[in-house]
């Protein structure tokens, strides 16, 4: 490991384009939408660099037309799973050795590629595959990635700086940030794009190398990110690609001596079995691996009384229905006091009828479809659970349609119960439920958001009263991971709101930021002394 020099540039982070009429970019966008549909591809796993068919294959459907078929991938099974192990391994031995400027060098380059938007086809896969809308794509898929890319190597630089403070004379201290002994287990959502190649590539440019699963449901968008990372010059074996059911690839993983870390973002219970997997089975591994997740939400708004009502009705329609409300941070509770609930609702149900659904293509659509049909089948659930409860009553929406996409209305459930299903298990769709407060229970309502959900992901606070806010935000300490003051409670953003949270929301290492850098990497600390003391006695020994 060299240690570093300021030669990174601290970035800026990526403009987000407007995709206006007439726009040269939503020309292009448009154009390359319609040549991806055009077409069905077929999709290799990537190992050691070589594509590899086994057969088994797996379909990449349009959620908004599921109908369409947008091309097959192939399957990893143990065999492949193997032989990913032992490039990865092999690729270690050199890429681990690697100036971290060379490595830098690629996923600058990669960032480089994306920013000039040349084909939009990450944008246009991403629209496709995963049904957003061309703003959610666009500061995804592009503007996320892009910050991801060059962040990480800022920060790896800023990170790489760090050495003792001290040498004494005749004394040389320094500390090496080396890789991790063995490959990284990069599992990733389908729910972000830019996530997807993130976890990945943070671990990698840190000098290790990796066994990216995508989900299925996202193949097809991993897919071309797969391309950019060889494009961009990733060397052979240092990223393998191994798409394939998570009941098969995941125990041949876990259970590989070499597994040095899993980087993971998806589900609370598949997160807890794969811990749960890797301390049972701690010794059987060459070292102890390290964990980093990011899991679940049940993300809360809490307004008081003196909240402005106009914004506050705004976080809400956007914090809960922007993609569909498939998002860890998509606001799922909220908190509204009495004495201002009935302009609130007022305005919140008169926004919330001018909402459009629909196909991502047309872009006067704000909600599109839900990622598959088992998320369409679980989220719908509780709507129908909802409509027969005396203790909910649906204000919006609650109709749903799946025969040509996976539709779900944005809906809204007032309860009664503080502790109603919807208040407190995770949902990861289009539903937000409401509860009303009496003002003068304003600390009691505070306990109530802490204490309601195993979740501590997002949150956030809507009023004027800046003491009100000060007690929020002091009450809520430990409720979330990132907190908004009158804003949404989404939309973190990479070097201004490093991402993550705590308790059942994962272990709050900021994907974004140094301090999740900082676990893809393993230091020594080297002594070198100049000046060899040549005899054992020290001067308390001798004689008076």
């Amino acid at each position: 490991m060299q240690n570093a020099k300021a030669i990174v540039p601290k970035p800026l982070n990526e403009p987000i384009l407007s995709y206006a009429p007439g726009s040269p970019e939503k020309a292009a966008l448009k154009k390359r939408i319609e040549e991806l549909k055009s077409q069905e591809i077929e999709v290799p796993l990537i190992i050691g660099g070589q594509e590899i068919k086994t057969g088994n294959m797996g379909e990449m459907r349009v959620p908004h037309n599921h109908q369409h078929i947008l091309g097959y991938y192939h399957q990893a099974g143990e065999k492949e799973i193997k032989l990913a192990i032992e490039a990865s391994m092999d690729a270690w031995s050199s890429w681990s050795k690697t100036p971290w400027e060379a490595r830098a060098a690629i996923f600058k380059k990669m960032a480089s590629i994306l920013q000039r938007h040349e084909e939009q086809t990450l944008n246009a896969a991403t629209m496709l595959s995963q049904s957003k809308n061309v703003y959610q794509t666009e500061i995804d898929s592009a503007c996320e990635f892009i910050d991801f890319l060059n962040f990480n190597c800022w920060y790896a630089q800023e990170l790489y700086e760090q050495q003792p403070t001290y040498s004494p004379d005749g004394m040389w201290n320094r500390l090496e940030h080396r890789s991790l002994e063995g490959f990284v287990f990069a599992v990733t959502p389908f729910n972000f794009t830019s996530i997807a190649g993130n976890l990945p590539m943070s671990p990698a440019l840190m000098g290790n190398v990796v066994l990216w699963k995508p989900a299925s449901s996202a193949v097809y968008s991993a897919h071309f990110i797969m391309n950019l990372f060889r494009k961009a010059g990733v060397p052979d074996g240092v990223i393998n690609f191994i798409p394939g059911s998570g009941s098969t690839v995941g125990p041949i993983v876990m259970k590989d001596e070499n597994l040095a870390g899993v980087h993971f973002t998806g589900s609370t219970k598949v997160f807890q079995s794969m811990w749960s997997y890797i301390g049972k089975n701690i010794k059987d591994y060459k070292t102890y691996p390290r964990i980093v997740g990011e899991t679940g939400g049940k993300d809360f708004c809490i307004a008081h009384e003196s909240a402005n009502v106009d914004a506050l009705v705004t976080a809400m329609t956007r914090g809960a229905f922007e993609y569909q409300g498939q998002k860890c941070s998509a606001l799922s509770r909220a908190y509204i006091p009495t004495t201002i609930w009935d302009e609130v609702k007022e305005k919140y149900i008169a926004q919330v009828k001018t909402i459009k659904i629909g196909d991502p293509d047309d872009f006067t659509n704000f909600m599109n479809a839900v990622i598959d049909k088992a998320a369409f089948d679980t989220i719908t659930s509780y709507i129908n659970d909802a409509k027969t409860d005396d203790n909910a009553e649906i204000i919006t929406g609650g109709n749903y349609d799946d025969s040509i996409g996976y539709f779900i209305e944005p809906t809204t459930i007032l309860t009664s119960d503080p502790k109603y299903r919807t208040m407190c298990e995770e949902i990861f769709g289009p539903v937000l439920t409401i509860y009303l407060y009496d003002p003068n229970d304003w600390k009691n309502t505070l306990k109530l958001v802490d204490e309601t959900s195993p979740y501590a992901l997002t949150g956030c606070v809507f009023g004027q009263d800046r003491e009100a806010v000060e007690e929020a935000s002091k009450h809520l300490t430990h409720a979330a991971g990132n907190f908004y003051i009158n804003d949404k409670p989404t939309g973190a953003v990479v070097g201004q709101q490093p991402f993550g949270g705590s308790r059942a929301s994962g272990t709050n290492d900021k994907a974004g930021s140094i301090f999740n850098l900082i676990r893809w990497v393993s230091q020594r600390t080297i002594k070198e002394n100049f000046d060899p003391p040549k005899d054992y006695r020290y001067p308390f020994m001798a004689e008076e």
